[in-house]
């Protein structure tokens, strides 16, 4: 009964102090975090650049098409990808573009096609729905989702609607976006997966490890999975590390988060000293650890 109570108040807590506007902000992981999001970093269109933290995706020039986006993780069943529209364009007709795909970002091949529909839709393993230029103009902002039974649905100004249907859920999906058209410019604002008595939120992606980068992957290509702090029980015994994607993750550090091999965590604590999710402060492994 003491637990229960405990995460009630705890739940009560992070809603009052992590509202939807508020997902723009760097926030710590929380019992309620649904791991990093971002802006897939290598799969990009070849007219869209990534800035903001892997946020904001913007056209490089004054184009219709080569606007592809992905999700930098998979993404859960029912939990809402958030967009907001920065920048648009007249000059053209047609706009953003939404849906899923379970081919993983990281095994396409460069470039990219030039449109999700019909290019991408045409293969398996992708679907997507063009969203109406109305809702789609500066300023505006939406939220996409697939649900339990596999339809995708838009969410604009708290309406919903039912846009797609035969989403496969048997494999992950990774958020699919277009930015086509009209629209210039999207900034991802976040996700959220409601439940009955809470919301779990992701959290914008550290940048503490950039620095790695050419010795070590990327870390926007971790999982939202990784994070064990979470409530979802669907995480996997095999989770890997965060930073060298290759070893299992065996450090469980101070914060809660088993997220880094024994050789990683090393550099990671003498390099940074910060956890590379949530980066609450964290120390040098001790003799026991490097056993």
């Amino acid at each position: 009964m003491r637990s229960i109570t405990y995460l009630f108040k705890m739940v009560k807590q992070i809603n009052n102090k992590n509202s939807v506007l508020q997902s723009e902000v760097s926030h710590r992981c929380s019992l309620l975090c649904l791991g990093p999001l971002a802006f897939h970093h290598q799969a990009v269109g070849e007219k869209i650049r990534l800035s903001h933290g892997g946020r904001l995706a913007e056209k490089t020039e004054a184009t219709f098409k080569n606007g592809l986006v992905f999700s930098s993780r998979p993404v859960k069943v029912q939990e809402r990808i958030r967009l907001r529209v920065q920048r648009d364009s007249f000059i053209w007709d047609g706009a953003l573009r939404v849906g899923f795909t379970t081919v993983p970002p990281s095994a396409r091949s460069l470039p990219l096609p030039c449109m999700a529909i019909p290019n991408l839709t045409d293969k398996p393993g992708h679907w997507a729905v063009p969203l109406n230029e109305s809702v789609c103009e500066a300023g505006s902002e939406l939220e996409f989702w697939v649900s339990d039974g596999g339809s995708i649905y838009v969410a604009v100004n708290n309406r919903q609607c039912k846009e797609l249907t035969g989403v496969d859920l048997s494999q992950p999906l990774w958020a699919m976006i277009d930015i086509y058209g009209q629209t210039s410019s999207i900034l991802l604002l976040g996700s959220e997966k409601r439940k009955l008595f809470y919301t779990r939120r992701s959290c914008p992606p550290p940048e503490s490890l950039s620095s790695l980068a050419g010795s070590v992957p990327d870390v926007s290509d971790f999982t939202g999975d990784d994070c064990i702090s979470c409530l979802d029980t669907e995480i996997p015994a095999d989770t890997t590390c965060v930073v060298c994607k290759v070893k299992e993750a065996r450090i469980t550090l101070p914060c809660g988060h088993r997220c880094l091999c024994k050789h990683c965590n090393s550099r990671v604590c003498q390099e940074f000293g910060t956890c590379p999710l949530c980066r609450h402060k964290i120390r040098a492994p001790s003799a026991e650890e490097l056993v």
